[in-house]
C-alpha cells in the first residue's frame, strides 16, 4: 500500500502538523510501508486558473470578498502545482490541510481519500481580529466544512472538544474519528537542573489567539507579589511589537527574554521550569504535549483541546480564559512550591508518555489505512 500526506505548506513550524506527519512518514516508511510527503511552496502564487466548483454551496457568492478569492486562488494553485509535480498515483491521500483534500479529490476523485482538520482557521481569525462571526470571510469558512464531509471519506480530528465545534457546521460528526495527536519521544530529553530563579516559558505564534497580553498581565501581578522568575518566549508574529511594548508598560521587559523564531525548541525546552500559555482557543494544543515530554510543568486554560489534556491539580493547572489574576495565582503556586512544581511535571511527563505517543498514532492510521479501501470500493 502506498500512502500520500498531503500538506498545505511545507513542515517548516514547529508544533501541530509539523511536529507529527514527518515522524509518521518515517516511522511507517521503517515499517516497510510506502509513504511519500507533498506540499504547495510558499513562492507559488497565483499560477492556478483551473476552474472549480463545489458540490454543497455556490461560492461564487462570496466572490469580490480579499480573503475569499486569495483562499480560492490558493486552491487553483494547489490543484496547479500538484498537476505539475505528481507523477504517480496512491492506494490512499491523507490530506492535512481543506486546501490540500479539496484539490487531492478534484485530481484524483476515485482514490480514498482520509483527511485531519487540525485547527480552525476562521476561529484563530476572530480571535486575532481579522474577521467578524456572520461576516462573509467566517459564512465562507465554515461552509468549507460541509463541502469536506460530502467528499471526504473519514475525517478526523485530534480532540473530542474540536469534534465537537465541528458538529455545529456538519451534517453527521458522529462519523468524525478522534485521533489525538502523538509525538516521537525520543526527540524529547528531559534534564535535570535546578534553577536558583524558576524560568517559564512558552512557545508559540505571536499572535492574539495565543494570550500572551494576558500572559504579561499576569507576570507584572506575579512580580508585584515578589514571586521571582523569568519569562522566555520563543516564537514570532503580528504582535510581537505591541507585547514588547506592553512588558515595557508593565516593568517587565529585564524580566522577559524575546527570542523570535525557532526551529527546534523542544531541544531548549528541558532546561526550564514551567510551561504556560493561555490560549483563548485551542483544537489541540500540541505544544503542552511537547513540554510535558520535556518533564515541564504546565499552565494552560480551561479551553478546547488543553482541557482534555490537563487534569486541574495533577499533571497541571488550568485556569479561566482572559483572566489574568487567576493565571498569576497559578503561576505564583508552581513558582513558590518546586515540591508541587516537580510533582506536576512527573504526572505530566507520564500521562504525555502513555496518550501522545507516536507508537499509538501510526497503530491507529494503520487501521484506519487498512479499512478505508474496502469502505472506499
Amino acid at each position: 500500500m502506498n500512502i500520500l500526506q498531503a500538506l498545505f505548506f511545507p513542515p517548516e513550524q514547529p508544533g501541530g502538523v509539523s511536529s507529527m506527519v514527518p515522524y509518521i512518514l518515517e516511522r511507517f516508511q521503517k515499517l516497510g510501508w510506502e509513504m511519500d510527503l507533498f506540499s504547495i511552496p510558499k513562492r507559488v502564487r497565483s499560477k492556478g486558473s483551473e476552474e472549480v466548483s463545489f458540490q454543497t454551496f455556490d461560492y461564487t457568492q462570496f466572490s469580490g470578498n480579499p480573503l475569499v478569492d486569495k483562499y480560492m486562488q490558493t486552491y487553483k494553485d494547489y490543484i496547479w502545482w500538484t498537476r505539475l509535480r505528481m507523477s504517480r498515483s496512491y492506494d490512499v491521500i491523507h490530506a492535512h490541510h481543506p486546501i490540500a483534500a479539496l484539490a487531492m479529490k478534484h485530481i484524483y476523485p476515485d482514490t480514498p481519500l482520509v483527511m485531519t482538520i487540525h485547527s480552525s482557521y476562521e476561529s484563530e481569525l476572530m480571535l486575532n481580529g481579522k474577521i467578524s462571526e456572520g461576516g462573509t470571510e467566517h459564512r465562507f469558512l465554515t461552509s468549507i466544512y460541509r463541502e469536506l464531509e460530502s467528499k471526504v471519506d473519514l475525517i478526523m480530528t485530534a480532540s473530542e472538544s474540536f469534534r465537537s465545534y465541528l458538529a455545529q457546521h456538519m451534517d453527521q460528526p458522529e462519523k468524525i474519528k478522534v485521533i489525538p495527536n502523538g509525538f516521537d519521544e525520543k526527540r524529547f530529553k528531559p534534564i535535570a537542573h535546578e534553577n536558583a530563579v524558576p524560568q517559564l516559558i512558552t512557545v508559540c505564534r505571536l499572535v492574539p489567539a495565543k494570550g500572551l497580553d494576558v500572559l504579561l498581565r499576569a507576570c507584572a501581578e506575579l512580580k508585584k507579589r515578589g514571586c521571582p522568575f523569568v519569562l522566555h518566549i520563543i516564537g514570532d508574529g503580528p504582535v510581537r511589537n505591541e507585547l514588547e511594548q506592553l512588558a515595557q508598560s508593565l516593568d517587565l521587559y529585564d524580566d522577559i527574554i524575546f527570542y523570535g523564531y525557532m526551529l527546534h525548541p523542544e531541544e531548549f525546552m528541558p532546561f526550564f521550569d514551567v510551561f504556560v500559555l493561555p490560549s483563548r482557543a485551542e483544537a489541540f494544543g500540541s505544544v503542552f504535549a511537547e513540554a510535558a515530554l520535556c518533564w515541564l510543568a504546565l499552565v494552560g486554560t480551561n479551553v478546547g483541546g488543553i482541557s482534555e489534556q490537563i487534569q486541574d491539580g495533577v499533571n497541571g493547572l488550568l485556569v479561566p480564559v482572559e483572566d489574568h489574576d487567576a493565571l498569576a495565582d497559578a503561576l505564583e503556586k508552581v513558582v513558590s512550591d518546586p515540591i508541587f512544581r516537580h510533582n506536576l511535571a512527573r504526572a505530566a511527563w507520564d500521562k504525555a508518555k502513555k496518550a501522545y505517543s507516536l507508537q499509538r498514532v501510526i497503530a491507529q492510521l494503520q487501521k484506519v489505512y487498512t479499512n478505508i479501501l474496502p469502505a472506499a470500493e
